[in-house]
């Protein structure tokens, strides 16, 4: 059986509250002073969640305790007063704290946006699983592009806050590695991290009919290769509709990485475009995940068949 699309949350109006929440590493203080100013700029009260500011004792690379990151995201998604939630920063340590959050507690609130993409991809993917709810792959409050970049903050506002005016997104540098067109419920996020969600609670089984969503950086492309193979050898090319595949940023030399990509996914007989550019990229696109989309590899196009919120 084909995905369905998932539960839209609400646009944001003016006057909204919003979460802002550091479920993996610690972000640096003056980025996230700018990060919440940018939300403040398009009418939103940002709220800094207890434990957004932490450090960990003992390791540099994570905001605070793993129970703690999980209480701040559990009790932001619980508060009906929020109307999304930030992630301010990926890096690492999603997949420590995803466990503990109290996933039974929040499949009784009313769904909300979650914004992020890096790491934020082990939570787009419980939050699709358990909750059953459509997120937004989009620049972290905190990360560099999104602050010094104009296009990059403007595209997430108008998915936000006008979601009708970009349910076109176009990407004209990009290139088919096999054309044509198909039409799915968008899955995806960060390469890394969809290879290590496979085998746990949200191991995905049954791909079929999905718009696969692809990017990652830091990557060798022997690497690139190791991890879509196991994606092929995991079940998740079986049915599926499209690809798009995003950035692969300092990756080595882009031919490499295409080499791979045309070796591991141009034999699946489906669409798959690549430079679509979303992901560690600027400007960077923002991408709704979990709802139904056109991809078109030879226009470089992906429709989305209703806005990303409702």
């Amino acid at each position: 059986m084909s995905l369905a699309p998932l539960r839209r949350p609400r646009r944001l109006v003016p006057g909204d509250r919003v979460a802002v929440v550091s479920p993996s590493s610690p972000s640096p203080a003056d980025r996230m002073d700018a990060g919440l100013d940018v939300l403040r700029s398009w009418g939103l009260e940002p709220v800094l969640m207890p434990h957004a500011r932490d450090l960990h004792e003992r390791y540099d690379q994570l905001a605070g305790t793993d129970a703690d990151r999980a209480a701040d995201f559990t009790a932001a998604w619980a508060d009906p007063s929020f109307a999304a939630v930030f992630a301010a920063r990926g890096g690492y340590g999603a997949n420590r704290m995803v466990d503990l959050v109290d996933w039974k507690r929040l499949r009784e609130c009313e769904p909300k946006a979650l914004i992020g993409f890096s790491d934020i991809t082990t939570l787009h993917e419980a939050v699709a699983l358990h909750l059953g709810t459509a997120s937004v792959h989009g620049p972290l409050t905190t990360w560099s592009a999104f602050l010094a970049d104009a296009a990059n903050r403007e595209h997430l506002r108008l998915t936000l806050f006008e979601p009708e005016r970009v349910q076109k997104l176009h990407a004209p540098g990009s290139r088919a590695i096999t054309g044509g067109t198909a039409t799915g419920v968008t899955v995806g996020g960060c390469l890394m991290l969809l290879v290590g969600g496979i085998g746990t609670a949200e191991h995905r089984a049954d791909l079929e009919g999905a718009i696969l969503l692809i990017e990652d950086t830091d990557e060798r492309p022997y690497r690139i290769d190791r991890m879509l193979t196991q994606l092929g050898r995991a079940g998740w090319f079986e049915g599926i509709a499209g690809i798009a595949v995003g950035s692969f940023t300092d990756c080595g030399p882009y031919e490499g990485v295409r080499t791979v990509l045309e070796d591991r996914l141009g034999g699946l007989g489906v669409p798959v475009v690549e430079e679509f550019g979303f992901g560690h990229c600027s400007p960077s696109l923002t991408v709704p995940l979990g709802l139904t989309a056109t991809l078109d590899a030879d226009a470089g196009t992906l429709v989305f068949a209703e806005p990303a919120l409702h």
